[in-house]
């Protein structure tokens, strides 16, 4: 359980912060993207600043919740804008919070403690 959850983490956490980094160096595509769904486009690196920081507390074991709660901020921020533009991908950031914080269940042991899944 324990080496799943870390992958989930990682796998997640890099996929963020490499998003995080590309709109940070202002590639062109997720200026653009940041543009179509409606904000300025000065406001894509301060977007980029807020998911490589919270994915870089995500990967970090001591600050893994408080990232992952900014994760989770930034996720439900996307998946709103998404919703609001009509964008058939509204899913995707929804699924990578769920994987996210699967990921930090399968290797916490407190979190299962404070979260128990009954099969009763």
């Amino acid at each position: 359980m324990r080496r799943l959850g870390l992958f989930l983490t990682w796998f997640v956490g890099l996929f963020l912060f490499v998003d995080g980094a590309a709109r940070l160096a202002g590639f062109a595509p997720y200026v653009e993207g940041t543009t179509r769904f409606g904000y300025a486009a000065w406001l894509a690196p301060w977007l980029g600043i807020t998911l490589a920081v919270s994915a870089i507390l995500m990967l970090i074991p001591r600050t893994a919740v408080l990232g992952l709660i900014l994760v989770t901020g930034y996720l439900g921020g996307a998946t709103a804008t998404q919703v609001r533009a009509l964008d058939p991908w509204f899913l995707f950031p929804v699924v990578l919070g769920a994987l996210s914080w699967l990921g930090l269940y399968l290797r916490e042991p407190r979190l299962r403690a404070l979260v128990p899944l009954r099969t009763e």
